[in-house]
């Protein structure tokens, strides 16, 4: 059945593969709609209502039962709605013919005197006064509504939704034609999870933690639930998994920092305390671990549902691994640490390039992901290059799901991969992978070559121009901004 889905404004990439991998979780994909296809490789059917912008907030989706409806709106971030679409119009007038045309079978059942009602009025890209609200609703009198109205909280609430026309100019997605809507509500976004855990609030922070919302957007990609077992390579204060513990999985993580997996600011403030500030269960586990040399005994595989991270790429922390640079140069041998220095030793590091740590990072996915299990990582791209996107890192055991991309400067951007694993790890498919790797490493050095540096290239200052005695963007502000917003 179609439904009118309603997003956010905002993070427009990641809207859609984010309701594709919430409808997969709950079992939207089913071999009836799509026999003899994996459920990674399906999707779901899109339309635009008439004269909107692919960026619209408005879109149709198709979605086999009510149920999937509501599941999916009620765990997105980004939906603010899904609601059964009674009529829409360019106007009132054929507002009213769509509502009264529309199958009284299905309209019926939540017209009755046993329920109760509400009516709430939205507009995007507008704004309507209290009373032009009131005349809105007023004008449905057609409606023959027989339960009581319960503006607080109501067993069933209908949305009346008015669109503006792109007369003016409000850096918004242009629409051709005003459009209304009318339906009913099956489910909506907790919105309030973003307040609550927001990293202000948070009791222990470190520079890379990562923002609340986009936590939740990736545990919703991995598909973070009730029995799984998700996994953090580069954990640091835990914010990842704090949303998929939130989600109710089982979370554990690692950390080549010794310092922060285990001691924090104290005995109050460290990985721990922030589950135990939301009154989550705790990670079954936190190592000091290095992402370039796993601790993982060796035959173990398949025991993670899904690995969810941000490695290091230079921006606000770079990349580090065992060893320092003398042991990595030959210049010292290994060493063993005194029984009676093991307890304070804080091994010596060395840099960890961004090529080696995705490579290694596959592997370990390769080798401990479920079949089916989800990869979710970001990774850094040039805005410059169009080809850039030829260059994702790739493995023979993964397909990709979705890519969505986060605008980090005029130059550069992160963007969020989802890969799905479709083949046991074997030796020959680790052998194809180390070959894709070598071509990885060399495009990733002589992008490094022309001189492309993430962190200065992300806060470097806007370049300007001389425009008399005054100083001016280059580029200046376009009327609609895009899905950068």
């Amino acid at each position: 059945m179609w439904y009118l889905c309603v997003f956010y404004h905002r993070l427009l990439d990641y809207r859609k593969p984010e309701v594709e991998s919430l409808a997969d979780l709950f079992g939207a994909f089913d071999d009836k709609r799509s026999p003899g296809l994996p459920s990674h490789s399906r999707a779901l059917q899109w339309r635009l209502p008439q004269h909107h912008h692919p960026d619209s907030p408005f879109h149709f989706v198709d979605l086999p039962s009510e149920d999937i409806a509501k599941n999916v709106a009620n765990r997105s971030i980004l939906v603010k709605g899904i609601y059964e679409l009674w009529g829409e119009g360019s106007n009132y007038e054929e507002l009213e013919e769509a509502i009264k045309s529309y199958p009284d079978d299905r309209k019926l059942p939540y017209l009755g005197s046993e329920s109760t009602f509400k009516i709430t009025v939205d507009t995007f890209g507008k704004v309507m006064s209290h009373q032009e609200h009131n005349e809105r609703i007023r004008g449905f009198s057609y409606i023959p509504f027989k339960g009581r109205v319960n503006l607080k909280n109501p067993d069933i609430n209908f949305w009346l939704m008015e669109t503006d026309d792109s007369a003016t100019n409000n850096g918004l997605p242009p629409v051709a034609q005003r459009r209304i809507f009318f339906g009913r509500e099956v489910g909506g976004a907790d919105r309030k999870l973003i307040p609550t855990y927001q990293l202000k609030s948070r009791n222990y922070l470190g520079p890379t933690a990562m923002d609340a919302e986009m936590a939740f957007l990736m545990a919703n990609q991995a598909q973070a639930a009730p029995g799984k077992l998700v996994y953090d390579p580069f954990v640091g204060t835990g914010s990842i998994l704090v949303s998929a513990a939130r989600f109710g999985a089982m979370t554990m993580g690692a950390d080549i920092d010794i310092r922060v997996v285990r001691d924090g600011r104290g005995p109050d403030c460290n990985v721990w305390s922030n589950f135990k500030q939301y009154g989550l269960p705790m990670p079954i586990g936190l190592l000091r671990a290095d992402n370039n040399l796993p601790p993982w005994r060796p035959g173990l595989k398949e025991v993670f549902d899904a690995i969810i991270c941000d490695p290091p790429y230079g921006v606000r922390a770079g990349g580090r691994k065992s060893g320092g640079r003398k042991l990595l140069k030959g210049v010292v041998g290994p060493y063993t640490v005194p029984d009676d220095k093991r307890a304070d030793h804080i091994p010596s590091t060395a840099p960890y390039s961004l090529a080696e740590c995705v490579h290694d990072l596959l592997d370990l996915a390769a080798r401990m992901l479920v079949m089916g299990g989800r990869l979710v990582f970001f990774y850094p791209v040039s805005r410059e290059d169009d080809s850039s996107e030829d260059h994702f890192p790739e493995h023979p055991c993964f397909e990709f799901v979705a890519s969505s991309e986060q605008i980090l400067s005029s130059r550069y951007s992160r963007v969020l991969l989802t890969m799905v694993k479709t083949s046991p790890y074997t030796e020959e498919l680790a052998l194809a992978a180390r070959i894709k790797h070598l071509e990885f490493k060399e495009n990733h050095a002589k992008w490094l070559e022309e001189g492309n540096n993430l962190h200065s290239s992300v806060f470097s200052p806007a370049e300007v121009v001389e425009s008399g005695d005054s100083k001016e963007s280059k580029d200046s502000k376009p009327k609609y901004r895009g899905k950068y917003v």
